[in-house]
């Protein structure tokens, strides 16, 4: 467990490498850490912020990173810091009045993908590349129509999943999109191929069975270990103790199965954790790890001999590993002989 200096509530948390990642919450709430969480600093907050909800963070190196705040309409706002938030700029804020963002992910400052609730019955769903150096939505295109009831969830900033970063001609960059709410989650997989007149792009899109069709039930978590082998995370927020029905896997991209067992809870967040080759994902009651790509849970417990530690399973929101982060500036890192155990 770490001292974060904050009593905000955190959902954004992006670990860079290094020792250095930040996280964000709350009230305007950004933080940043140099030397692996001994120390998290509390940053400047960005202009007319101060009871902006940042749900989602995406950093760079120590100076440089990108915070996304959700609410309805123009309270989505992305700012960008390049000074190690001392100071922040407006970059972009949401233009439609019944929007709301869910997610942010960025391979560069400049390439990446923001996704939405839908507006006038369509996803949102925006693209920003080098070239275009900003998010170019896809309107009301009929590939990313919503269903009745359909929404997704702004819990941990991962909703969204990013492929790897291709740059060549030809070479296709892939996102998967996870949604929830009465319809029934699904999962829209998105390719978009470089280069070549004219552009390519491809939309598929899996059902996803075996969920609660409820307003607070889906798929709030969906995280990749390579561009095939893919685990989802959900169930319903408002039974977090319900187990069953709230996870699935795939192993290649596009087609999801249920697992043999599940997590024992809702669960808003999941990661690969690539040097014990285990997954892991987080909730309020708990946290479950698997080791055969998605198809068994097992609970992972502290162990009991640390007092201090003794609800480090419980509370946690969202995660980027090492780091983990939940309600109230709580933030924990993994010790990964918990793992080898």
């Amino acid at each position: 467990m770490q001292n974060s200096h904050t009593t905000a509530d955190l959902r954004g948390i992006h670990s860079v490498g290094g020792g250095v990642a930040w996280a964000s919450g709350t009230n305007g709430t950004v933080l940043r850490t140099e030397d692996g969480g001994y120390l998290w600093q509390v940053c400047a907050i960005p202009p007319d912020a101060e009871k902006l909800d940042f749900r989602g963070i995406q950093a760079f190196d120590a100076n440089t990173a990108i915070v996304m705040s959700s609410g309805k309409g123009d309270l989505s706002r992305l700012y960008k810091t390049t000074d190690g938030c001392h100071s922040w700029k407006l970059i972009f804020t949401n233009p439609d009045a019944d929007g709301f963002w869910d997610a942010i992910q960025m391979w560069t400052p400049t390439d990446g993908f923001l996704a939405g609730d839908p507006v006038k019955q369509t996803l949102y769903f925006a693209e920003s590349t080098s070239y275009r150096n900003n998010f170019l939505d896809r309107g009301e295109d009929p590939k990313w129509r919503a269903k009745p009831g359909e929404e997704a969830f702004a819990a941990s900033n991962s909703s969204l999943a990013l492929g790897p970063f291709r740059q060549k001609n030809g070479e296709p960059r892939e996102v998967w999109f996870a949604t929830g709410g009465s319809s029934g989650p699904r999962i829209l997989h998105y390719k978009h191929f470089n280069g070549g007149e004219p552009e390519r792009e491809s939309l598929a899109v899996a059902e996803v069975a075996g969920f609660p069709n409820l307003d607070s039930s889906g798929i709030f978590s969906v995280s990749f270990r390579n561009g095939a082998v893919g685990v989802a995370v959900g169930g319903d927020y408002k039974q977090p103790d319900t187990a069953g029905n709230n996870a699935a896997y795939t192993l290649d991209g596009e087609h999801w199965k249920l697992p043999i067992t599940s997590p024992h809870g809702y669960r808003s967040a999941v990661a690969y954790d690539a040097q014990t080759k285990t997954w892991i994902t987080v909730g309020p009651n708990g946290t479950d790890i698997s080791t055969d790509d998605g198809r068994n849970w097992r609970p992972l417990h502290p162990d009991p001999n640390f007092r201090q530690t003794a609800d480090a399973d419980k509370n946690w929101n969202a995660l980027s590993l090492p780091f983990v982060v939940g309600p109230h500036g709580r933030i924990g890192k993994l010790n990964e002989h918990a793992l080898k155990r």
